[in-house]
């Protein structure tokens, strides 16, 4: 082998003399510079199902808001192109965002509180603390605890793997932040969002590695809390008993539901046609809301209804197992914890609907008519991409969930 840096001997001056071959003078090539950036390869299953579920809800949005159509579907618009726009940032920077300072996880859970208390002494609307008012947009401060406590979760049972399940010490931290935040949330007179964040935090907590005795004990604290907010709060006292016999008070408490079952069971199993829903002539209260999927069975029918129940399996299969193949463990309790915050949202809400539920102020992700609701949902679908696509598990998924028993004994 030629020695490139060692002094060469005085070459002969004669033209007959050997000349050395070509490949011992050339140097190797040096390596390309990889500071361009390139974009990641995002899993295209999620974001064909995300993006067909926010078309779909434009179409509703426009369809079952009777008089003032063009009003939200413009505004709805705007909204969705908004969340597409943060969550197409995010799905290709959010790796990169989560080193900076303020971006770590109990920052945000410290932005969060701020924003939580704010709202609480903003002016009610419908009788509920819920939103801050800037006039152009409303802010709902509940829908960034979603994100953020989640991340806040995550981030904590990864620095403690494998250490849960042996020490119930370990989860004083997480059960505080968490009833922090669900408490502050739920002194904005909802409780809708607690029970969600509530059993996701449960989830989380049990896939990290903790024992169901070791959750026996809070949930036997924050008992009494549970049946006062149920039993000896009036409305949702009335809530409650209407929900078990709704007919009887069709004409108060009731009346909500009983619409809704009139529009899901008129809708038979082809539908109306799209936009010839009778019931959200304003018969129906928030048709373009929290009861949009009632409206939806109405003009689809139920043959085209399953298809929408059967992307959010679809995403919550998915998801789950993009979750269980991913590389670190902290990608995996990201995209599990918002994977099934949406879909046990979406869930929530059509459970509701057809009276399985009681009534709540739930959205359905990607279809009811919100900002901040369609924002964060939009988020939270491009962080689950970034997670799969830093790790790169989509393209070897098939693979890896066959071999996922095998890899983890």
């Amino acid at each position: 082998m030629v020695r490139l840096f060692t002094k060469a001997a005085p070459r002969r001056s004669s033209r007959f003399s050997r000349k050395p071959p070509l490949t011992t003078l050339r140097r190797e090539p040096a390596a390309r510079p990889t500071t361009g950036w390139r974009p990641l390869k995002l899993d295209k299953r999620i974001s064909f199902v995300c993006f067909a579920f926010v078309l779909t809800g434009l179409v509703f949005t426009y369809s079952s808001s009777a008089f003032d159509s063009a009003a939200f579907f413009k505004r709805q618009l705007i909204f969705d192109i908004m969340g597409l726009v943060a969550g197409i940032f995010l799905s290709q920077t959010y790796d990169r965002l989560q080193r900076l300072k303020i971006f770590r996880p109990m920052n945000l859970m410290y932005v969060t509180w701020a924003l939580l208390i704010v709202v609480l002494f903003t002016r009610t609307q419908a009788h509920v603390h819920r939103w801050i008012d800037f006039g152009f947009f409303k802010l709902q401060p509940s829908e960034i605890a979603k994100v953020t406590l989640v991340i806040y979760l995550a981030d904590y049972l990864n620095s403690i793997s494998g250490k849960l399940a042996k020490n119930w010490r370990l989860l004083i931290r997480p059960l505080g932040v968490a009833g922090i935040t669900l408490g502050l949330i739920l002194a904005e007179k909802d409780l809708g969002t607690p029970t969600l964040m509530g059993a996701v935090v449960v989830f989380m907590l049990l896939v990290a590695g903790a024992r169901i005795w070791h959750l026996a004990l809070p949930g036997l604290i924050i008992s009494p809390l549970i049946i006062h907010q149920l039993f000896f709060v009036a409305y949702r006292r009335e809530r409650i008993f209407s929900f078990l016999n709704p007919f009887a008070s069709e004409g108060s408490t009731g009346y909500q539901l009983v619409q809704s079952f009139l529009a899901v069971g008129s809708g038979g199993w082809f539908g109306k046609g799209l936009g010839n829903s009778e019931l959200k002539l304003e018969y129906l209260p928030a048709a373009h809301t929290d009861f949009i999927f009632s409206i939806m069975c109405e003009e689809f029918g139920l043959f085209r209804i399953v298809l929408v129940l059967a992307g959010f399996c679809y995403l919550l299969i998915r998801g789950i197992s993009l979750a269980r193949v991913a590389k670190t463990n902290f990608h995996g309790l990201v995209i599990f914890g918002l994977t099934i915050t949406i879909c046990m949202q979406a869930f929530f809400n059509m459970a509701m609907a057809i009276g399985l539920l009681p009534t709540k102020g739930i959205a359905l992700p990607f279809f009811s008519y919100g900002g901040s609701s369609v924002i964060m949902t939009l988020v939270m679908v491009g962080i689950i991409l970034n997670m799969a696509a830093v790790d790169h598990t989509q393209n070897n998924l098939r693979e890896d969930i066959t071999n996922y028993k095998n890899r983890n004994r």
